[in-house]
């Protein structure tokens, strides 16, 4: 029989619950709305949400192999934690995870960032499946991501390795206090940065959505602006290329479905500018899971933890 696990990805609005089996499959999905409002806490919420998911297909925690959790911020993996940067969810820094879970159901449990599993499960089952080298960079209101190299994903000394969106791609804005992000790749290459971009041009466009239907109507101006945010991620992603020498490129975010505008360009800028050598067999390519990423990636998480703990 398939060994089975419990997926969950901890996002700044809800909260994602499934099964998800040895071989990466997720079933019996779920969702649970976060409460902004402070009156209950994430974990509160969490843990709710599970006992009803449980509940509502008859499964016992015991019936389980293991949790595997995905989350915003920077994780403290190896103690199960969030540290002092949790996202965007409300209350989430210095919380516990790992341990309550543990406590409560039974089973063992795994933490890590959103970013990190989501490269994991792309290259587990996803768009990268089989590859060994992969970047993958997620495009949302900041950017997340995850590196993969020789098979193992990068987690640096604490758990915060492939913070990709807070590597400085302008040097020339220079920070002027501690947390000021000016330079930082996410404040270019993030969808906010494209909708900046829009405003600044003085267009009626309010979001993403509307630059890319306005480009897909051959406005001029919202192509002009896309190939301006275009250039701004291929740049980030050359230096990263030529760091981490990948085989694959993996574009992530609800934006990513945007193969025409958004993966074509992006893929020609990025080819044009990394050295001949890195270019020769690279693929970039959109990410193919989905909301699915989180909970496929958070449970490879902990399968690769559980095996290099026998390997001890």
């Amino acid at each position: 029989m398939s060994r089975k696990y419990l997926g969950i990805d901890v996002g700044g609005t809800f909260i994602k619950l499934g099964i998800v089996d040895e071989n990466g499959t997720v079933g019996m999905r779920r969702e649970v709305p976060i409460d902004r409002s402070g009156s209950e806490t994430v974990m509160e919420t969490l843990m709710k949400g599970v006992d009803e998911f449980l509940l509502e297909h008859g499964l016992d925690a015991l019936d389980l192999t293991g949790i595997g959790v995905s989350a915003a911020g920077c994780i403290d993996t190896a103690n199960g934690r969030v540290a002092n940067n949790g996202g965007n969810v409300p209350g989430w820094p210095h919380t516990e995870v790992t341990g309550p879970l543990t406590e409560k159901y039974g089973l063992p449990a795994t933490i890590a960032n959103d970013g990190n599993c989501v490269a994991l499960a792309e290259a587990w089952i996803g768009a990268a499946k089989g590859k060994n080298d992969v970047i993958c960079v997620v495009l949302g209101t900041g950017v997340g991501g995850g590196i993969i190299s020789g098979g193992r994903l990068i987690e640096g000394a604490r758990g915060f390795g492939g913070e990709v969106g807070h590597f400085p791609t302008h040097a020339e804005k220079k920070p002027e206090y501690k947390g000021d992000l000016r330079a930082d790749y996410e404040k270019h290459a993030a969808t906010s940065a494209l909708v900046n971009l829009a405003y600044a041009a003085g267009t009626p466009w309010t979001n993403g959505r509307e630059v890319f239907n306005a480009a897909a109507g051959e406005d001029k101006r919202a192509l002009a602006i896309l190939d301006d945010w275009i250039y701004e991620i291929a740049a980030g992603i050359m230096g990263l290329i030529h760091v981490f020498d990948p085989e694959t490129v993996i574009i992530g975010g609800g934006v990513s479905a945007q193969e025409d505008l958004l993966i074509k360009p992006l893929r020609d800028k990025i080819l044009g500018l990394v050295q001949p050598d890195f270019a020769d067999g690279l693929e970039i390519k959109a990410a193919a899971l989905g909301n699915d990423a989180g909970m496929a990636g958070a449970v490879k998480y902990f399968i690769d933890s559980a095996s290099r703990r026998q390997e001890q």
